[in-house]
């Protein structure tokens, strides 16, 4: 059986309690509820985590726990809650206490790719994060899943930070969306990196062509032109058993402006039968602009409610065929 979740940044404005989102998360028959941000549970009282756990137990739904970046270069990295091992470490009871198999974090996002020493610099800090927790990690049962975030690290690169931390306690969260922000085909990301995923944030997404480059825009499941009917088929084939979890946000599109001078200097090892591959999903692709709307709150929730809809739809489908 597939494993149907959601990621509670997609419901980020609602203001709701984590007690009436996974009400939310129950009346659409969702099975995982992933928290990939401590301020969406409410924070990691023990006892405030144990209420959570329980309400889940009684609507039948498995928790996740995550966190933001845990590299001290990344313009992301809050250094007022400690140093990234002060704040793993924190994570590591909450996670048990939630039962979630493991705590998902990042490195950082695109910008990092253009900070002092590049990406490379910021895998090797986090490589060093990760092997200074690594006994901690093991002791207490549980992985760490490293995020493909907001455009920080293409496939290879986050393939390369798992295995030199270790594969055996460090894993991946799979992002549907995040690899068009970093030039790269969706559908490479996910050939790579699946012996690793733990878990996933799915969201479909729209390539065009610009002036510039090309246009990616996040968007409802069903209206992007990726396929991703065929990246979730391949997902419960390559990854049985792990959470099938949508993360929608559909904000304005982002301009990859790679035909413009210095673009290149943060991409300097990407080979070019990626990129090509990343360019054929433009080909032909329309602009995608989410309609208007006089209540953002509760288009959020629209969006998120129609990609349910389409999602469990699809896998009915293909449940009958």
């Amino acid at each position: 059986m597939v494993r149907l979740g959601l990621d509670m940044f997609s419901l980020r404005s609602q203001g709701w309690t984590p007690f009436a989102q996974l009400d939310f998360a129950a009346r659409w028959g969702v099975r995982v509820a992933h928290y990939s941000e401590v301020r969406l549970l409410g924070g990691l009282d023990p006892n405030h985590l144990a209420r959570v756990r329980a309400h889940a137990d009684a609507l039948g739904i498995d928790l996740e726990l995550g966190m933001l970046s845990i590299c001290p270069g990344s313009g992301i990295f809050d250094r007022s809650k400690g140093t990234a091992e002060e704040q793993i470490a924190a994570m590591l009871p909450a996670a048990r206490i939630l039962g979630s198999p493991f705590v998902r974090c990042v490195v950082g996002n695109l910008d990092d790719r253009r900070r002092p020493g590049g990406i490379e610099a910021r895998i090797a800090e986090t490589v060093g994060v990760l092997k200074a927790v690594r006994s901690r990690v093991i002791d207490a049962g549980l992985k760490l899943a490293v995020e493909n975030h907001a455009g920080d690290l293409q496939a290879r690169e986050l393939k390369t930070l798992v295995e030199e931390a270790g594969s055996d306690f460090v894993g991946v969260c799979i992002d549907a969306g995040n690899p068009v922000w970093a030039i790269e085909d969706p559908h490479l990301t996910l050939e790579s990196l699946a012996p690793y995923v733990l878990t996933s944030h799915v969201r479909d997404s729209r390539l065009w062509r610009v002036p510039e480059g090309t246009a990616a825009a996040w968007t409802r499941m069903g209206e992007g032109n990726v396929d991703i009917a065929s990246y979730i088929r391949t997902y419960l084939a390559r990854c049985p058993g792990r959470a099938l979890s949508l993360e929608i946000i559909v904000i304005p599109p982002r301009v990859l402006a790679h035909r413009r001078p210095g673009f290149w200097d943060a991409y300097r090892d990407t080979p070019a039968s990626e990129f090509d591959r990343f360019l054929a999903l433009a080909e032909g692709g329309t602009p995608y602009a989410a309609s208007p709307s006089d209540d953002p709150i509760a288009r959020e929730r629209e969006d998120v409610e129609a990609s349910l809809q389409w999602t469990k739809a699809f896998l009915e489908a293909e449940d009958r065929s």
